[in-house]
């Protein structure tokens, strides 16, 4: 089908002539007519299909229809105008649209900009890691699409920004990725506060049972729109495997940029402190390369995206899977997994960042001995066995700079270290700014710190019997205290003597994270019942 088939409004036909699009996507084929007719829609495709356009242009056209004809209306624009538009769309009324990642909420802003540029329609994008007050302008002045992260969303909410009632259509761009990264309760608590009178839109690479089921929960009955039903694996992406040991990881990925000499890569990450000494390893060597992660601030973000796109010699981007979703950079011609993703979902949507709109391209991963797993999981997810590659000793590179390995197992102290397990953390994705409380996060977070508080209050059986004999555990005698020598110190035979070191007092210490009681605290107790159990 082709968009000049559609009878769009001349105005939104012109940016799309505009920007060369002529034959509609299988996704923007079957989703856009339904959506046209004012029907909710499931829409299930996989990355770099076109699902942003598959729903800001019928939306655009159903806005378009709203407003009042100029001139002399034919009875196929009446009847046009009758099937499609917005009834009774007021200036005040907006289409929200949701999105997991500040990134995407730039990447769908910037397609309303380009499709609403000869009609007039307007769109700005909210999330969180960037000033209030522009968002705030922005909001005073009407505009027809506001695409939100679903936290920075809340909070201009709570502070009586943004009139939810005036939502016409919610639009849930990436749903599978937004469950997963905790917006679940700030799903919900959006979508209690629309007009249950709107049109719902839900597009996603998966669609799991929770996004449906949320879906139907609220009212809505979704026409499931699935152009990739049992086509796990991106199209035309050639991908192969090469077993390597962690330690050749390093000569690989330079072989392998050096022998491809790609127009434009991606290289992949599972954590966020290895971007950086993977991107330094590279441009030690020769090659330059740009790092992004959630440890860059959202300003640092958005300039290397932006450079990244130009077409300079930076045409190596070394990502966590925050660059995985959503992202739409035409040209990339090859995808390196440095480590496997846990999960094998995360694998296509890596290695769907090329092979865009028809191009073909090519994905390498480098499996070492703790990515076995995750490559069992990934191929039983696709189904097949992954194709095996093999570089002979003349492919690779003999002489370079080894990898400064001066971060691994180390955490930034600027970093909460109570985020952090040791070593390095898999990158998750971030929610964006918060204030004021409320959202998911938040919430499980006072959630989690009650029940410690709880849990800490809470006494058993065997708790109950300590506390009755002094701290001591039932059957146990009491510890024998320790001799004193000449000089009136405890003598401890088994216990080298030590020198604290400069700072605060231990005691000090544990007086400010221990709660404050009357006698001694249950974990206090248990303490002191390990030590007298293993000394």
């Amino acid at each position: 089908m082709k968009f000049s088939e559609l009878n769009l409004e001349s105005s939104l036909l012109a940016a799309i002539q505009k920007m060369n699009y002529e034959d509609c996507t299988p996704i923007q084929e079957q989703a856009m007519p339904t959506i046209l007719d004012g029907k909710d829609v499931a829409g299930l495709a996989q990355t770099g299909t076109g699902k942003t356009a598959a729903f800001v242009i019928p939306l655009m056209e159903r806005i378009l229809r709203a407003r009042p004809a100029a001139g002399d209306v034919t009875e196929e624009q009446k009847a046009l105008i009758e099937k499609r538009a917005f009834k009774d769309w007021k200036p005040q009324n907006f289409i929200l649209i949701l999105v997991p990642t500040r990134e995407l909420a730039e990447q769908v802003y910037e397609n309303i900009a380009k499709f609403g540029a000869e009609a007039g329609l307007r769109g700005f994008a909210i999330y969180g890691g960037t000033g209030y007050d522009k968002q705030k302008e922005a909001l005073k002045n009407s505009v027809e699409f506001i695409v939100a992260t679903p936290g920075r969303l809340i909070d201009l909410y709570k502070e009586h920004l943004v009139d939810l009632k005036q939502v016409r259509a919610i639009v849930f761009d990436e749903a599978d990725r937004m469950f997963d990264m905790g917006f679940k309760d700030d799903m919900k608590y959006i979508l209690q506060r629309v007009p249950r009178e709107r049109q719902f839109l839900v597009f996603s690479a998966t669609l799991n049972f929770d996004v449906l089921n949320t879906a139907y929960q609220f009212g809505s009955e979704p026409v499931e729109i699935n152009i990739s039903r049992d086509q796990a694996k991106a199209e035309n992406v050639k991908d192969q495997i090469f077993h390597v040991g962690s330690d050749e990881k390093p000569q690989h990925l330079l072989s392998l940029l050096k022998m491809s000499n790609p127009k434009q890569a991606i290289i992949f990450t599972n954590f966020k402190l290895s971007v950086e000494k993977i991107a330094k390893f590279l441009v030690d060597n020769g090659i330059p390369a740009m790092a992004i992660s959630s440890l860059l601030t959202q300003a640092q973000r958005n300039r290397v995206i932006e450079q990244f796109k130009a077409e300079n010699n930076m045409n190596i981007l070394v990502a966590t899977d925050v660059a995985a979703r959503g992202l739409d950079i035409k040209g990339v011609d090859l995808v390196i997994n440095y480590e496997l993703p846990m999960d094998s979902e995360s694998y296509v949507h890596r290695i769907g960042r090329t092979g865009r709109a028809g191009t073909t391209g090519q994905a390498f991963s480098l499996v070492g001995d703790k990515d076995i797993e995750s490559l069992a999981r990934i191929e039983d997810y696709l189904k097949h066995k992954v194709e095996v590659g093999y570089l002979e000793n003349d492919q690779l590179v003999q002489e370079f700079k080894p990898m400064s390995h001066h971060h691994e197992g180390h955490y930034p102290k600027s970093l909460d270290r109570a985020r952090a397990p040791r070593g390095d953390r898999p990158e998750r994705g971030e929610r964006g700014e918060r204030r004021g409380g409320g959202g998911g996060r938040d919430r499980d977070r006072d959630r989690d710190r009650r029940g410690g508080e709880q849990r800490r209050h809470e006494k058993g059986p065997r708790d109950q019997q300590k506390s009755a004999q002094g701290g001591r555990p039932a059957g146990t005698q009491p510890r024998p205290e320790h001799k004193k020598h000449e000089g009136g110190k405890h003598k401890r035979p088994e216990h080298k003597k030590h020198e604290h070191r400069k700072g605060p007092h231990p005691q000090h210490h544990a007086k400010k994270h221990a709660p404050v009681v009357a006698s001694k605290s249950l974990g206090q107790k248990i303490s002191g019942f390990f030590k007298r159990l293993f000394s």
